[in-house]
């Protein structure tokens, strides 16, 4: 389907993976309302800054408000709802929070689609529902599992989309990415933690666990993933991974990272990087053949090129000074 014309909302498009979105679509010729977090800073987020900031209609306010979200989706033909509270250590001392926004969002999001009549909305999920892989690779039949408050509030959030789709026939696709990593990633993740302080001078670089592995993918291929699945008929009704089948160990990432910038490293395990027990997803590996049999999608970035392109981007000091590297993002 092509998105030339097409009128989409991104919610959630001041954040990592929501700017690159936005921006994707509009090199595809779609018109785009960006929904952003209201602050009092008039921050946009990431969109501050984008060379394709004044081809975006910016909206300011939070998905929390049903009225603002309902004039938001106003008008529109396709909704990509990314609008979510995603760091796994906050939601231990936030859960609450992570229900007001991931599921009563989520909600709110849903409502306003099925009242206006909207043509299609895809709800991204994570691939943190499945939890810890009893089968490999994950298929979207896996289990879902809530290991941290936040998982718990996307299983929701994605029993929900389902519910409209079953109830109400709402033309929900769920967009199961597994792990996103690039430029504008937040520093609570392990990938930005690595190479900030690798490019801050660290050579005894702090860590949690460094067993569990993780699916990686440029949020380039991300975006695509998305895109693909808009206006994908077949897509109507069903949760679709996106990633790449291929899985590394979070030790064998850093020292990936460090041979990329050149360094030698000495890995320190740091206790307060680490989860509880029991909360800790240890493998994610994803089965990406249901997207491949709906839209022939397949990543195009390998992991090399995707390190590469991203610690390229935050060795330009523009770019690291956003960052507090000399503390534990939680």
């Amino acid at each position: 389907m092509s998105l030339e014309g097409k009128k989409v909302l991104v919610t959630g498009a001041d954040g990592f993976i929501g700017s690159h979105l936005a921006e994707t679509l509009v090199r595809a010729g779609a018109s785009v309302r960006a929904m952003t977090l209201y602050n009092s800073f008039n921050s946009w987020g990431w969109l501050d800054g984008s060379p394709l900031l004044h081809e975006l209609d910016i909206r300011c306010g939070d998905v929390r408000d049903a009225d603002f979200v309902r004039a938001a989706v106003s008008g529109m033909d396709i909704v990509f709802h990314l609008a979510a509270l995603i760091a796994i250590p906050y939601s231990y001392q936030a859960p609450r929070s992570y229900v007001d926004t991931n599921v009563s969002g989520t909600l709110n999001v849903l409502q306003a689609v099925r009242d206006q009549g909207v043509g299609q909305i895809l709800v991204a999920s994570t691939s943190e529902v499945y939890g810890t892989a009893r089968t490999v690779p994950i298929s979207e039949a896996h289990p879902r599992q809530p290991q941290s408050p936040y998982s718990a509030t996307k299983i929701a959030a994605d029993a929900l989309a389902e519910s409209f789709h079953l109830s109400f026939a709402t033309p929900v696709t769920i967009v199961r990415p597994f792990n996103t990593y690039g430029p504008r990633q937040s520093a609570r993740a392990v990938i930005p933690t690595i190479m900030l302080q690798l490019l801050g001078g660290e050579r005894r670089i702090k860590l949690g666990n460094l067993r569990p592995t993780r699916d990686l993918n440029y949020v380039e291929d991300t975006c695509r993933g998305f895109l693909m699945l808009a206006g994908c008929q077949q897509s109507i009704g069903k949760s679709v991974n996106v990633g790449s089948g291929r899985e590394i160990a979070i030790g064998d990432l850093a020292l990936l990272i460090a041979k990329i910038v050149g360094s030698e490293i000495e890995i320190v395990h740091d206790e307060q990087r680490m989860r509880p027990e029991f909360s800790e997803v240890d493998r994610l590996l994803c089965d990406n053949t249901l997207i491949n049999s709906l839209t022939g999608y397949l990543p195009s970035i390998t992991l090399e090129e995707g390190l590469r392109r991203t610690v390229d981007w935050f060795r330009e000091s523009e770019n690291h000074q956003r960052y507090k590297a000399n503390i534990y993002n939680v």
